[in-house]
């Protein structure tokens, strides 16, 4: 993406376009993040207020939001006594199964 088109890679890698230049770079924006992988911005006055994200990190994301939550409820009905050893037997669990999957 050219800078001078209005978009403007950020020191995080991320995409930044602001909301003015956005309907101008709009379908380049979404290509790059579609076949570039890259996530994007969009800024308002210099601060991000929304994002275009790749589907496969936006299905993810959704999976891990479910998986945090159960790992909540899970803890939230143990005894209190129990929760320290459930939560480090669990996050060697989940720890070991990121490992395999990445």
């Amino acid at each position: 993406m050219a800078a001078d088109q209005g978009i403007r890679i950020a020191d995080d890698g991320v995409a930044e376009v602001s909301m003015t230049d956005a309907r101008a770079n709009l379908t380049q924006l979404i290509r790059d993040v579609r076949y570039g992988g890259r996530s994007a911005a969009f800024t308002e006055r210099g601060a991000r207020s929304a994002y275009v994200v790749p589907a496969d990190f936006y299905k993810q994301a959704l999976e891990d939001r479910a998986l945090a939550a159960a790992v909540v409820r899970l803890l939230e009905e143990m005894p209190d006594e129990l929760q320290r050893d459930a939560l480090a037997r669990d996050l060697a669990r989940y720890r070991r199964e990121f490992a395999h999957e990445t």
